[in-house]
This record gives structure tokens, sequence and C-alpha cells, in this order.
């Protein structure tokens, strides 16, 4: 179920994070990445970690996936896919970048692709 626009403007008046906040609010101005703010804007405790292997399974050849959360390094990723996250860590970087992944981050793709065309948003369910 997506969230109303005000309730995620409440949740983000909890959060600290400078670059957090901005990335949620260029995400709620743009329809197709409302989903993606909701998410980004819930609790912590919530938030969405995804390893390269369970993003490989997730995902198919030539896919563009949206991780609103982070990106861990266990695993690895063996299709040609792009990869847009919140944050990387460092190891998982560091594979991607070694495999020849599209690495991007939430914010910048919204500047990019502001109708969200062809976009497969990952979260810890399974979706």
């Amino acid at each position: 179920m997506m969230k109303s626009k005000t309730k995620i403007e409440k949740q983000m008046q909890k959060k600290s994070n400078r670059e957090l906040v901005e990335t949620i609010i260029a995400a709620k101005k743009k329809i197709k990445w409302l989903e993606v703010a909701g998410i980004l804007s819930g609790p912590r405790r919530k938030s969405i970690n995804l390893n390269l292997g369970e993003i490989n399974e997730k995902s198919e050849e030539g896919d563009t996936v949206v991780v609103p959360g982070k990106v861990l390094s266990q695993g690895e990723i063996d299709k040609k896919i792009k990869i847009i996250a919140m944050r990387f860590s460092e190891k998982a970087r560091e594979k991607l970048l070694k495999s020849k992944t599209q690495v991007s981050g939430i914010a910048e793709e919204i500047k990019k692709n502001p109708g969200a065309k062809a976009l497969r948003i990952l979260t810890n369910t399974g979706k």
C-alpha cells in the first residue's frame, strides 16, 4: 500500500540526514517515485538492506533495479543490470565496479529518469 504525501511529509520531519531528506523531497514530487519516497521516509528499523546475491536472484538480465536502502556485499552479480540505491557498502561498490555493473544514487536517478521508466523496486519481501 502506498503512503500519502502527507504521511511521507510527517515522517520526513523526523529525519536528520540531509541527503536522505533531499532524496525524499525529490522522490515525493514525482508520482512514479512516490513508492520509493514512502519506503525511505519510514522508520530506520524497517530500512531495506539487500545483499548482491539477493539482488541477483530477484533481477533479470538488463533490468534497472532500485534498492530504497543499502546494498551490501554478500554474494555476486552475474547479470548485466543497473543498480540504483540510497547507499552502497564499500565492498559492494568495489564488487559492482569490478563486474562492470552500473551503479547510481536515487537522487541523481530521479533527475535523469523522472518518469521512473523501466524501473523495478526491490524490497525485502521479494516483490
